[in-house]
């Protein structure tokens, strides 16, 4: 019993430790993937303003 009470605390830090270092983990691969989902989203922006929609641009006469 008395090993119990020695390893215990170490036990429990070494745990509290894991916790939070795995939702740190999680938290930060949250973030990277909405990061790079925003810059996704800003690029077909940047992309959509500088090339005209098709619908924007003048018909083709037939016979071009």
């Amino acid at each position: 019993m008395e090993y119990l009470a020695v390893l215990l605390p170490s036990a429990a830090v070494g745990a509290i430790f894991y916790f939070v270092m795995r939702s740190i983990f999680n938290a930060d691969r949250t973030e990277r993937a909405a990061m790079a989902e925003a810059e996704r989203a800003q690029d077909r922006k940047d992309a959509d303003a500088k090339n005209p929609a098709a619908d924007e641009l003048e018909p083709e006469e037939p016979g071009r």
